[in-house]
């Protein structure tokens, strides 16, 4: 079938993306904009991310949970502030494998997840180009005036906590690529999330209510953390072995035979789409609570300190981690 003939930039526009686009806002993709009304009293959050393949997902990934996981990193980055999302922006650098089915595909993972997250494209750009497949999509989402979380408020005294479980992005990656030797339960549920990873929005309104500093994890746990101390300008001071980790991530840590060098593999590793934030120690009660009744592990990992930069201990000892994520270049 022939991979970029099968339909033009308006075609793919007309047929996949106008429904997906919001009724008024959107104005039917026909515009070369979108109007968005301004709602009193709150903040407008914007957040861009790009995918690249054979960067950020697999040339055998399938067109849907691409769409799926361009949407969720943005996704993330608002949970990440507080923020509630709306609406997106959107960019298809079609590659020679994107035919008309790969491009269905693709319209379905997004109008699923339009539904799962309640969101609406508002526009974009689609091109053909001959590299590899290139997706971008801005989201937009609301915060009360004021409140939205930065990297920036971080104090002394006020604990280090991380939502959800950390590695099963770097171990997904591995098993997409059929380099891991678990069971096949635990290796579906490990390429899943990295596929597809979950947002926590449902945390986002504890975020914005008690965090003092806060970002997803993306690049790795450790490197992320450094974004919040170096904006900051403070240390965060924590302790590997609380790292945590899911069913599948346990099951590959047992197998290892050096559990420091395991640990900081994980904690490196990024693509988890978690939640790292600071926050004072008073609300360590609440923030369990909230975390509780909206089923998410929570997890202390240690404290903002005087100082600078991020110290991983193991056994209590200072390590020396030599590349603390991924970098883009």
């Amino acid at each position: 079938m022939p991979a970029i003939d099968v339909a033009g930039e308006f075609e793919t526009i007309r047929r996949l993306f106008a429904p997906l686009a919001h009724p008024e806002w959107g104005r039917g993709l026909l515009d070369d904009v979108a109007v968005v009304p301004s709602r009193p009293g709150f903040d407008l959050v914007l957040t861009k991310d790009t995918i690249v393949e054979g960067v950020h997902f697999l040339p055998t990934d399938p067109l849907d949970t691409v769409a799926q996981k361009l949407l969720r990193v943005n996704l993330s980055d608002l949970a990440a502030k507080g923020a509630e999302p709306f609406g997106y922006l959107l960019s298809c650098g079609w590659s020679e494998r994107c035919g008309w089915p790969e491009r269905q595909a693709f319209a379905k993972g997004l109008a699923d997840d339009q539904k799962a997250f309640g969101v609406a494209l508002l526009g974009g750009d689609t091109v053909v180009t001959p590299g590899p497949a290139t997706f971008s999509a801005t989201l937009m989402g609301w915060s009360p005036k004021g409140k939205t979380v930065s990297r920036a408020g971080a104090r002394p005294g006020d604990l280090v906590f991380v939502t959800g479980f950390i590695g099963d992005g770097w171990l997904g990656l591995q098993a997409a690529r059929e380099k891991l030797g678990l069971a096949p339960e635990r290796l579906a549920a490990l390429v899943e999330h990295y596929r597809r990873p979950i947002p926590r929005l449902i945390f986002a309104d504890a975020i914005r209510d008690m965090a003092t500093a806060s970002v997803d994890v993306s690049d790795g746990l450790i490197a992320d953390l450094g974004h919040i101390a170096g904006a900051s300008r403070v240390g965060l001071d924590i302790d590997l072995e609380v790292t945590p980790l899911s069913p599948a991530g346990q099951a590959w840590f047992a197998g290892r035979v050096d559990e420091q060098a395991a640990l900081e593999t994980l904690a490196t590793g990024g693509d988890d789409y978690e939640i790292a934030f600071t926050a004072a120690a008073k609300d360590e009660p609440a923030l369990r609570r909230e975390a509780e009744r909206r089923h998410i592990w929570l997890t202390c990992l240690g404290r903002v300190v005087e100082g600078k930069g991020v110290t991983a201990r193991f056994a209590g000892q200072p390590v020396q981690i030599a590349a603390t994520g991924f970098t883009h270049g």
